[in-house]
């Protein structure tokens, strides 16, 4: 438990400055310079090779502050080093605040205090409508969110991401789907169906072949799960009582979602009082981010990337299409065909009530194929990149992670449904830059 707690307060060294024992890494690269402050142009100090062992001493902006063995302090770029992880943690370790401050800007009022979200809690949790309304009170849309990132100078950055989803026509304005032919409206009679009745899913499989549904459809199924689903997430936990944070990541958020390929959407964030780390992205631009990730990020860029990676799960489809294929393989409950309205709001309505009574939001907690994960960590920083920021925002967040601990009781959730920390750094380290490198300089 001690080993936890020294841990996690150089964690938080490296992102407030606060006093603690200073944090172990080492070198990453073949080799690089310490500068005598953290600026490109400054003094260089020193080479370190790869491997070499260093010592942070804080985190300033996407430089770390490190110690060397002639006494000096200088600064290295946060993907220069790794991070020494933290070690194995007990289960139902409870880590008590170890400083206090202003959440979000890096400095944490508790970690992993006690049970974060679990799959039981997200598939009993009931909806709560009262929250849901909140957080979608909270949005902010597209002109309030470019004001405010003309205000912090961020500009928007035409970047190509040639793996980006772009559904088609109509994919997030109306749920309403058009007239479709018998074919496709059979098809589309089983997709909303899913396998409510075997005779049915049966029946119906080989227009399903025939005929795949339409984009409309899927946008209408997509728009219809978000709320559901979200509104169970909430359930769960209701939102953090912090106005001024919500109001951050609805800005923010919506800001960097009107740089992908799917702005339309009616993206909508919050943060829910969980102290654990972690974050969920519902169908449709519904993203909900743990008050434990969101107390260690120390900047508007940490915020945009982890905001960055769940609104790539919203754009590729991700858990809608996990629940299609769950909808494909299982039996569900009793539909009669003629209760269908097929191509309506009504019949993706219906099909996404359906769906969270029986499963609940605990999709939110399936693992996802671990492409998609590479992926929406590449987006990330393509996404923070495009909206005017820094794509190593995202690496820095990675590496704060990584020090609490493979094991660490905030991030069990966390590691169950993805890679492991080091191999999703290792992926972006092996893949590079490119096209992105001129703005890792950014500031």
């Amino acid at each position: 438990m001690r080993t936890i707690l020294m841990s996690l307060a150089a964690t938080i060294a490296i992102t407030s400055g606060a006093t603690a024992d200073d944090l172990s890494a080492v070198v990453h690269k073949s080799k690089i310079d310490v500068l005598g402050q953290p600026s490109f142009d400054a003094q260089k100090l020193a080479t370190l090779e790869r491997d070499a062992a260093v010592a942070i001493a804080a985190q300033k902006g996407l430089w770390y502050e490190v110690r060397l063995a002639t006494g000096e302090t200088g600064y290295v770029r946060v993907n220069d080093v790794r991070i020494s992880q933290g070690a194995s943690e007990s289960g139902g370790a409870n880590l008590d605040a170890l400083t206090s401050g202003k959440a979000g800007v890096g400095r944490v009022t508790e970690t992993a205090g006690v049970r974060g979200i679990d799959e039981s809690d997200l598939k009993s949790a009931s909806f709560n409508q009262a929250q849901l309304d909140a957080m979608v009170a909270n949005r902010a849309d597209a002109a309030a969110a470019a004001s405010h990132a003309g205000e912090r100078h961020w500009e928007a950055t035409t970047i190509a991401f040639a793996n980006e989803a772009k559904p088609g026509k109509g994919s997030g304005k109306s749920a309403k789907a058009s007239t479709t032919s018998g074919g496709e409206t059979a098809s589309m009679a089983k997709s909303l169906l899913g396998s409510f009745s075997s005779g049915l899913s049966s029946a119906l499989g080989t227009a399903e072949k025939v005929a795949p549904k339409s984009e409309a459809e899927q946008a209408a199924e997509e728009l219809a799960l978000g709320p559901q689903i979200a509104g169970r997430v909430l359930g769960a936990r209701p939102l953090w009582n912090d106005a001024e944070a919500q109001k951050r990541v609805n800005l923010i958020g919506r800001w960097v979602a009107s740089q992908t390929s799917r702005p339309e959407l009616p993206w909508t964030f919050g943060i829910i009082d969980t102290p654990e780390i972690n974050a969920f992205a519902a169908p449709g631009g519904y993203v909900l981010v743990t008050r434990g990730l969101y107390e260690i990020l120390s900047s508007d860029a940490e915020v945009a990337a982890v905001l960055g990676h769940e609104i790539s799960h919203c754009v590729q489809r991700d858990h809608y299409n996990v629940i299609r294929k769950q909808e494909m393989t299982t039996v569900g409950k009793d539909l009669a065909m003629g209760e269908v309205q097929a191509g309506t709001d009504t019949a993706a309505g219906n099909y996404a009530r359906q769906y969270v009574e029986k499963h609940g939001a605990a999709i939110m907690l399936s693992s996802l194929d671990r492409g998609a994960e590479y992926q929406a960590d590449n987006a990330a920083g393509i996404y923070v990149a495009r909206a005017g920021m820094n794509p190593l925002a995202f690496y820095a967040v990675l590496q704060k992670m990584a020090a609490l601990g493979s094991q660490a009781a905030g991030l069990a959730q966390l590691y169950k449904t993805h890679p492991a920390l080091d191999d999703r750094m290792d992926r972006i380290d092996q893949r590079g830059y490119g096209d992105l490198k001129a703005y890792t300089k950014r500031e």
